[in-house]
Order: structure tokens, then C-alpha cells, then sequence
């Protein structure tokens, strides 16, 4: 619709209409007798949208707005249309309705760019999650509306708090309703979709492996045919393999062929028949893959995960959790154990990170940045634990939570070793029954007192404790002071590193030279603030004064930092960053100075 230019009274617009009949050109009967198409969740989204109208006319819609992330829901394209058609003032508001997944991290950057421009729109109401009434398929699909308008407002954020009887004629949602601003991530409050990732968090978590051939996956009798405890060195690439409904219910039992990075030959060379056995049952689906690599290195992984493999190295066990999941558990498994790749993993085999992110103050963080499946909250590692502020306590606070952390670990291990019929979903589902005071059927009884439902939620009551102590902050605070927190607590870690002191979450791994650097006993943020009242001293014009000037300053400092601020270290400030860069980049190749992996420079 848009504005009668007398009246100003909404009139039918027909250039709209024809326009929009035009985006739905290839398949106009998917949506027959509509005048304004506002959203279809069957259709209206992702691969279902792909799938009905081609992969030609997603990629004709990416030509067209390049700006839209690659990895972004295809509805934001329409999105991304009416919050414009607003913004310029041809229509006043815009409602769509779309699948959940618009508040992933690649639709929700589409949303931010509409929310913060200089002439901003706004959620004025939003529904992040509700049900897709009488799903033709029973599926539980989820929703999400939007309603937006040019200007800055408040907005209502509705969320369902309950709801029954989905596919009968008289469903049941309850919805509750917040006011206020409204972020791009369907918040209120604490702006969570601004928290930028930490160098501290860096390195240590990966998705698991994406394999790209079932030939791959053994039973423990068929790797046994092929030479598992025979054949020389064959036990480091046949290993045990888990995926998320291992963790979440009970372990299959079964192992995984893992030759990388072995060279063909000398897979063929060393393990002839594993070689046979994955050329046999991969190659062949491997030979009709379109991308080139998968085709080439048909006897590795197609996504063997380069970047998890170091972080770890040399560990005896590390943490792991299941990214789409009802319940948000983390728990360990053996280093030997290759990881599947919808399992997130972190390169940690202290109990004590365990216990952090088991912790309350962290699950909630993830349920307000993660995403959901359907009714499933996603763990996403960008966005749950790479902008994620770690606390920095004492060293017998740390050993407090380490220990709870193992003892975590060991109690769902043990009761789920010693009852078959026990699963981890089962154990949370009755948690969360017990949490709530809910009265728990008999099958839910025997669950309680075979697992010990009772020890599990004294151990996380105790952990939540200790981990907001480490924070300083109250136990019993709520889920949006927790987040306001730890948004604050993010930026405020943000422009520590900006200033060069970064809270390594593994020194020895992810900042070996400047691990190996002896830190100073003052706080080191504040060898890079000058003393208050002392004047900077001007970086000299002649570049045999500059040179000179900035080793001088470098060697003033006593640990690593980046060219920045060591450029606002002289008068001229941010003005000199890429004159700093040049000349500290030069007396490093002359070995004069020491560049990180990071980017940080060091006087030698």
C-alpha cells in the first residue's frame, strides 16, 4: 500500500503489486489470489525457496544486492526491499512474516544495517519464535514476524510463553509482551547483536568434522578386518567417532577412517586394505562432487577441520557440545575422538572452562545470541563464544569451579555407565521438571533416582554460584541483568585489546611468544597509557628519525603491541599508524624487532 498524497489514507498500490508479482514470477501459483504477499513459511526462506524457484533466481537475487550475506536466510531479500520501500517513504510500514531463522547472525546483519543507518527504521513490533499453526506435515515449524517503520520508536516485543494444541481448530498461544527499543536481534535491553568477537577466544573452537563419504564411518569388527591392532600405526587414523545424538541419547559404538593428512600413496602403501575400503565406498560419491578439492582428496574428510586440529594437539581430553540441542549441556571426550560436524568443540582440557561454560551466566548468554531450529536452541560458535567474556578470578576460585567442573563430568558419566535406559536428554528433561517444581510422571521418578537428578542440580546450583562469584557479581541475578553484564563486560574487554592486553584464555597455544615474554607485575594495560600530565613527543619527518624514534618507543614497552597504538604513543596519534607499520614491518625483516602471529610487534 502507500499514502493518498491529500488524503494521506492507505490506498492500494498497484506498481507495488505488479512489482512483487514479478519477484514471484517462476512460480505464481505457489501463492494464488494475493494482492500483497507478506510471507509464506513453506516457501519463503532458505532451501525450500531455492528449491521451488531455481538456484538461478537465487543467485539473480544476490547479483542484485551483493550486500546481503552469502549465508543470510533468502527471505531477506524481501526484507531487505520493504525496509527500503519505507525508508524512502513510499509505503509507512511493512509487515512480514518469515521462518525463525531471520534472527540468525547473517539475516539479523540485513536487519542492523536498516536499524542503525543515518535515517533508521524501526521494529515497532516483533515476534521472534512462534508456532506455524496446523503444519500440514505436523512438523513443528517455527515462525517469526516483523512490522517495521521509518524513524526512531519504541516497539512491542511479543514472546510465547506457552502453548498447546497447535493442530487442532482452537490452538492455545500465550504471548507476553515487552516495550522498548527493539535490536536487530529481537531484543530489549542489552544491544547483544553489537558484541564483537575477542582475540581471547581465538583458536579454540571449531565445528567437528564434516567426513562427506558414510564410507568412511566403520563398525569396531569391520575396523578390526581392516587391521585395527594388526597393522603398525593404523590405530592413529581409526578412531572412535561421535555425533550429536551420541551425546545427547547413547553412543552408536562406532569409529571413523581418518587419513589426514596423509598423501594417497601413503595410504595405499601402509594401509592397503583401509586404502581399498574408502576407495571402494567414497571415492565413487567423491567423483561426481562439484567441488574440486572434495574430488581430488577423495580419501580425507571433506572438511577435516585444519584449524581444530592444533588447538588439540597434545591435549588428553577436550570439551564439546551438541549445536542444535534442547537442553545446552557441554561435557568431555577422550582427545582420541573425532568429533562430528554438528558437534561445537573448544580446545580445553582444564575442567575449570567445563565449569564456565556449564555455567548459568554462559547458557543464558547462548539462548539470547544463539538461534533455534524449529524449538531447538543452536549453539553457534561466532556468536556464542568467540565475542564470549570469560571472568578472570583467583587461582583458588579457579580450582573451586575446576573441581566442580569434574565433578559435572563424572556424575553423568557414571549414572549414564550404570543405567542403560539413562540419557542426557532424559536427565535434563527431569532437571528442568524439577527445576520448575513440576510433579514428575513415574517413568520421570525412576529417571530422577537413577541418574540422581538431585546431585546433578545441587552440582549446577553450586557451579552457578561459584562461577558468578568469579564474575562479581550475584548469584540470583536475573537472565537480562546477566546479559546486560556480560555486554558490558564484552566492550569493555574489547577496548582493553585495543589497547594491547588481551586475556589469553590459553597463552601457551594461541600467544606462544608472548606467553614466553615475562609479564610485568603492574596491570599491563597501563604500560600503554602515558603518564597523565607528560607530553608525547612528535615522530620526526626524516625517516632516518623516525626509524630511530619508534625503536626507541618500542623499546619502552615490555610487551607485545600493534601498530596503532603504538602510533598514539607520538603526537600525531592515528595519523602515523601506517608509518609506524612500514618502519616496525622493516626492523623486523632486519631483526631488529619481533612480529606475533597476531600482528603485535616486540623489541628483540
Amino acid at each position: 500500500y502507500k499514502l493518498h498524497p491529500i488524503t494521506g489514507e492507505e490506498i492500494p498500490d498497484e506498481e507495488a503489486k505488479i512489482e512483487l508479482r514479478s519477484y514471484l514470477n517462476p512460480r505464481p501459483a505457489i501463492w494464488p489470489q494475493a494482492d500483497f504477499i507478506v510471507g509464506n513459511p513453506p516457501f519463503i526462506g532458505g532451501k525450500d525457496m531455492r528449491h521451488e524457484l531455481g538456484d538461478g533466481y537465487a543467485e539473480a537475487c544476490w547479483g542484485v544486492r551483493k550486500y546481503i550475506p552469502g549465508g543470510a536466510d533468502f527471505v531477506m531479500h524481501f526484507w531487505d526491499k520493504a525496509a527500503e520501500t519505507v525508508r524512502t517513504k513510499k509505503a509507512r510500514r511493512f509487515g512480514l512474516i518469515t521462518t525463525n531463522s531471520i534472527t540468525q547472525n547473517f539475516s539479523r546483519r540485513v536487519i542492523a544495517r536498516h536499524l542503525s543507518a543515518r535515517k533508521p527504521l524501526s521494529l515497532v513490533m516483533a515476534v521472534p519464535d512462534h508456532p506455524w499453526m496446523k503444519s500440514a506435515d505436523k512438523a513443528a515449524v517455527r515462525i517469526a514476524m516483523t512490522v517495521g517503520e521509518f524513524g526512531d520508536f519504541d516497539g512491542a516485543l511479543l514472546r510465547v510463553v506457552a502453548e498447546a494444541d497447535l493442530n487442532s481448530d482452537s490452538p492455545k498461544v500465550t504471548l507476553k509482551e515487552r516495550t522498548g527499543k527493539i535490536h536487530a536481534d529481537f531484543t530489549i535491553g542489552a544491544d547483544i547483536s553489537n558484541c564483537g568477537s575477542l582475540h581471547a577466544n581465538e583458536k579454540l573452537s571449531s565445528r567437528g568434522m564434516s567426513l562427506h563419504g558414510a564410507g568412511f564411518i566403520v563398525t569396531p569388527r569391520e575396523a578390526a578386518g581392516l587391521g585395527l591392532g594388526k597393522v603398525p600405526g593404523l590405530d592413529k587414523h581409526i578412531l572412535q567417532y561421535r555425533n550429536g545424538k551420541d551425546l545427547a541419547a547413547r553412543p552408536r559404538g562406532v569409529m571413523v577412517i581418518d587419513f589426514y593428512p596423509l598423501k594417497e600413496a601413503e595410504v595405499r602403501n601402509n594401509f592397503p586394505a583401509a586404502y581399498q575400503w574408502v576407495m571402494d565406498r567414497v571415492k565413487p560419491e567423491r567423483d561426481n562432487n562439484n567441488r574440486q578439492s572434495y574430488r581430488e582428496n577423495w580419501w580425507i574428510f571433506g572438511e577435516p577441520r585444519k584449524e581444530l586440529r592444533p588447538a588439540l594437539d597434545g591435549l588428553t581430553r577436550f570439551i564439546t557440545t551438541v549445536e542444535t540441542s534442547k537442553h545446552r549441556f557441554f561435557q568431555f571426550l577422550d582427545a582420541s575422538v573425532r568429533p562430528d560436524n554438528r558437534l561445537v568443540n573448544f580446545g580445553f582440557e582444564d575442567a575449570y572452562f567445563l565449569g564456565i561454560l556449564s555455567s548459568r551466566i554462559h547458557v543464558s548468554w547462548t539462548l539470547a545470541l544463539g538461534s533455534t531450529l524449529e524449538d531447538r536452541p543452536i549453539y553457534t560458535k561466532t556468536l556464542c563464544f568467540d565475542p564470549f567474556p570469560c571472568p578472570d578470578p583467583s587461582d583458588d576460585l579457579k580450582d573451586r569451579i575446576r573441581k566442580l567442573g569434574d565433578q559435572l563430568d563424572a556424575h553423568r558419566k557414571s549414572v549414564l555407565g550404570l543405567h542403560a535406559q539413562l540419557t542426557m536428554t532424559g536427565l535434563y528433561n527431569v532437571l528442568e521438571k524439577a527445576r520448575a517444581g513440576e510433579k514428575l510422571t513415574e517413568a520421570e521418578t525412576d529417571i530422577y533416582e537413577a541418574g540422581l537428578v538431585g546431585v546433578l542440580r545441587q552440582i549446577h546450583e553450586d557451579l552457578d554460584k561459584a562461577v558468578a562469584e568469579a564474575y562479581g557479581w550475584p548469584v540470583d541475578l536475573s537472565d537480562e541483568e546477566i546479559l546486560e553484564r556480560l555486554v558490558a563486560l564484552d566492550h569493555e574487554r574489547a577496548e582493553e585489546e585495543k589497547q594491547g592486553k588481551i586475556r589469553w584464555l590459553r597463552p601457551e597455544f594461541q600467544a606462544p611468544k608472548e606467553a614466553a615474554v615475562k609479564q610485568p607485575e603492574q596491570i599491563e594495560a597501563d604500560l600503554l597509557v602515558p603518564v597523565k600530565g607528560a607530553k608525547k613527543p612528535s615522530l620526526p619527518t626524516p625517516l632516518p628519525e623516525q626509524v630511530a624514534a619508534i625503536r626507541a618507543m618500542l623499546a619502552n614497552v615490555e610487551k607485545p603491541i600493534m601498530p596503532l597504538e603504538l602510533a598514539r604513543r607520538f603526537k600525531q596519534g592515528k595519523r602515523v599508524e601506517k608509518k609506524v607499520d612500514e618502519v616496525l614491518r622493516t626492523l623486523t625483516l632486519i631483526g631488529q624487532t619481533e612480529k606475533t602471529d597476531d600482528g603485535y610487534f616486540l623489541a628483540q
